[in-house]
């Protein structure tokens, strides 16, 4: 489980990387979204979430345990729980997360799309 630039996250764009925000709708609607990202909500407002049914929509994107794929939150703290979850109980071999999350993204002035 690694960290991953904005940069590097632009770049995985061009080379088809699966982009996973798992961000609620609020926040998607806010400040919009990375362009190709999937938008799939892990954690509700409360915290709560229902890992069967993230991980069978997520298993419909990331198909094969060894395809990188790039996690993106708000700051980086959600996709963090996530992706080690991922790495660890799951066995993805190549779990990434955007250092920083969407703050990070925005602070560099990089692009979303609503």
């Amino acid at each position: 489980f690694r960290e991953v630039s904005a940069a590097k996250l632009q770049d995985s764009i061009s080379k088809g990387i699966p982009i996973i925000d798992i961000r609620r709708l609020d926040e998607w609607n806010t400040t919009g979204v990375v362009k190709t990202s999937h938008k799939l909500t892990f954690f509700d407002a409360t915290g709560k979430y229902d890992v069967n049914n993230w991980m069978s929509k997520f298993e419909k994107i990331v198909k094969d345990k060894n395809q990188p794929f790039i996690l993106v939150c708000r700051s980086g703290n959600r996709t963090g729980k996530v992706g080690t979850f991922l790495d660890e109980q799951m066995k993805y071999k190549n779990v990434y997360h955007l250092k920083g999350g969407m703050r990070n993204w925005l602070a560099q002035n990089r692009k979303t799309v609503k």
